[in-house]
């Protein structure tokens, strides 16, 4: 798996509520837990850790996110 994003990047998913945006905050390659979710990140599974705009962290895998497009919502 390609290192597609970096830190700092803008990047959008979709959650329940429709498109979400936020930024990638690091690349998860061990376990972690965020909000009471254990998150079974590994180096040959490895997931992001992203910030949507509102806030709120969570972990998603590199194929769950793409870079904003033009015509999204300013949602998250």
């Amino acid at each position: 798996m390609s290192d597609k994003f970096k830190p700092g990047d803008e990047v959008e998913w979709n959650s329940h509520g429709g498109t979400a945006r936020g930024k990638v905050i690091r690349k998860l390659e061990s376990p972690i837990r965020i909000k009471n979710h254990e998150v079974a990140a590994s180096p040959e599974n490895p997931e992001y850790l992203v910030e949507s705009r509102r806030g709120g962290r969570a972990a998603h895998k590199e194929e769950a996110l793409r870079r904003p497009s033009e015509r999204s919502g300013e949602r998250g």
